[in-house]
């Protein structure tokens, strides 16, 4: 394995052992429950909105490695955003892990999960939280 995948994999180890965000909001303005039903990965996502931006993100649940890693990554990485900031990350996110697209600077750490995109039976896993906080903030 190379140094880098060992780096991405300790990444994603991290988040999993230990999420951040992990639990819940008091008076989120938004929850949003999420679900994989191609292998159980379950999530409900609170957001507190002010102002236009995501002034706080939580989130608790219950699956693998990939889903809760790339659930508390997002969680960090959008709070403090506008909506159509949080929606651009998300639709750049999943152009990495479904169409294999370039990780986009602005994702961070969220590049550890590029290589899912070869594994086709994860994507789900891994776009779990994207597609509950799109649908999150259409409310």
């Amino acid at each position: 394995m190379s140094l880098l995948e060992e780096l991405y994999k300790e990444i994603l180890l991290r988040h999993y052992k230990r999420p951040l965000n992990f639990g819940g909001l008091e008076n989120p303005t938004v929850r949003q429950p999420g679900v994989n039903p191609s292998c159980g990965d379950s999530l409900e996502l609170e957001l507190r909105l002010e102002d236009g931006r995501i002034a706080e993100a939580a989130w608790k649940g219950q699956g693998c490695a990939i889903s809760m890693a790339s659930a508390s990554l997002m969680s960090e990485l959008i709070k403090g955003q506008t909506l159509p900031q949080a929606l651009e990350l998300a639709h750049k996110f999943k152009a990495m892990i479904i169409d294999g697209a370039e990780p986009a600077p602005e994702l961070g750490d969220l590049k550890a999960l590029a290589g899912v995109h070869k594994l086709h039976a994860r994507v789900k896993c891994a776009t779990l939280a994207w597609h509950t906080l799109e649908e999150a903030l259409k409310e």
